[in-house]
């Protein structure tokens, strides 16, 4: 089968869609299909290109499990905004127009679109229809919503109605369209989305290569973690929206208790703040994004992981961070409204207190400080979830098996005959 993607993010990015497109993708191409991605230089968490690409200009990679990658030019701003969003994320809706266009000689049977960028989506269901292929959109994010929930684009008036027309408009025109939890997938539905088109298409994790290990941590060693402190982690992308400022807060109020340390590992554009707000506190330790064959070593530094998130904000999405966190068979703090998929997920797994409520934030975390006992228990229950739910093989083989079944329908669709009208008959005079 001849896949295409179209995609903002993906592989070296270490984290967030990029991570999952790219494994993804790798593992289409590995099982034999042929694999086609149009992208941009690697360039998030720290919203800065990396250093062995050209920011604007094209380039083709061959990856190692034969997937053909064809970057594109983007601009990146420094200081990301509603405005230089919008500009970045036009330009590569753009710059990959002419590469998808030249795609349809290649004849796809699928065209797959992710969300983030939406910008692009249309460019993916022209492309699909010039060459008579399926389309997939896969949201990682509701990015619309998101930028009124985060007063990116304005909550009321044109441009708010404008945006919700355009996205009800283009998600129409897609064959199937798939996120990566229950509540996504129900708000997909409120949108308008028929649920004959509706798939759930999990978040995975390679639950080989991050596993619980006992013993001495690396890690922990090379910062000066003593072995009966309790190491609290946070992980990932340091962005506007994942509410990161109650960590220094948590840190702060901590400051005078030996039992505890916290790593806070990552980059974005709230690790400059971070690195201020924390410069002070004895036991904070900051690392930058830790290589792929460190992951497991740095989840595993863990005792207890954190996951905050805004309160205006959270509903909208399924940390990616958070698959990982589960399998390394630790519990996890998260900070999330009540019946929101983070909040469910959690439940029984660690702990979930409501966004905004430090104080509570803090009794949670000397609850499972205190208790060893605690922590093992839900560690187990999250390493449970993660191998029987987020088994990267088994995502990818039920996704593999959807799109085998869409090209089926599509070739049934276009070898059925087309209706006859009935036959006319000469009334007699």
């Amino acid at each position: 089968m001849r896949i295409l993607l179209l995609g903002l993010n993906y592989a070296p990015e270490l984290t967030g869609i990029g991570k999952y497109s790219g494994e993804m993708m790798e593992w289409l191409a590995a099982h034999g299909h042929e694999v086609r991605v149009v992208t941009t230089p690697p360039y998030y968490p720290a919203w800065k290109v990396h250093q062995d690409f050209k920011p604007l200009a094209y380039r083709r990679e061959t990856s190692p499990a034969g997937a053909s990658i064809y970057r594109c030019p983007l601009w990146v701003p420094s200081r990301p905004n509603g405005l230089s969003r919008l500009v970045h994320l036009g330009t590569f809706a753009t710059s990959s127009l002419p590469v998808m266009l030249a795609s349809v000689l290649w004849r796809p049977d699928l065209v797959l679109s992710v969300e983030p960028a939406f910008f692009g989506a249309p460019v993916a269901i022209l492309t699909a229809f010039l060459s008579g292929a399926a389309s997939w959109l896969h949201v990682q994010d509701f990015e619309i919503d998101a930028a009124f929930e985060l007063n990116l684009l304005p909550s009321q008036g044109f441009i708010h109605n404008f945006a919700l027309a355009y996205e009800r408009f283009v998600m129409r025109g897609f064959t199937r369209i798939s996120s990566i939890c229950p509540n996504m997938v129900r708000r997909l539905a409120e949108k308008g989305v028929s649920s004959r088109k509706v798939v759930h298409f999990p978040n995975w994790v390679d639950i080989d290569a991050v596993r619980p290990v006992e013993g001495p941590n690396t890690i922990r060693q090379e910062l000066g973690i003593r072995n009966d402190q309790v190491v609290l982690l946070y992980s990932g992308n340091l962005g506007m929206k994942q509410g990161l400022e109650v960590l220094p807060t948590l840190a702060q109020q901590l400051r005078n208790d030996p039992r505890v340390h916290f790593i806070f590992c990552g980059d974005g554009a709230f690790r400059p703040q971070l690195e201020q707000m924390t410069a002070r506190l004895q036991n904070v330790s900051l690392l930058p994004l830790q290589p792929e064959d460190r992951l497991n070593e740095l989840l595993n530094a863990a005792d207890i992981h954190l996951l905050p998130q805004r309160g205006d904000a959270a509903h909208l999405v399924m940390p990616s961070k958070l698959t990982g966190m589960l399998a390394s068979g630790r519990p996890v703090i998260s900070t999330a409204a009540a019946g929101t998929e983070v909040a469910e997920v959690v439940a029984g797994r660690g702990i979930n207190v409501p966004p905004g409520d430090s104080d509570t934030l803090r009794r949670a975390v000397l609850t499972l400080v205190e208790s060893e006992q605690m922590r093992t228990e839900m560690g187990r229950a999250a390493r449970s979830f993660a191998e029987e739910n987020l088994s990267r093989e088994q995502v990818l083989r039920r996704f593999e098996m959807e799109i085998m079944r869409l090209k089926a329908e599509s070739a049934a669709h276009a070898a059925a005959p087309a209706p006859q009208s009935e036959p006319h008959t000469q009334r007699p005079e």
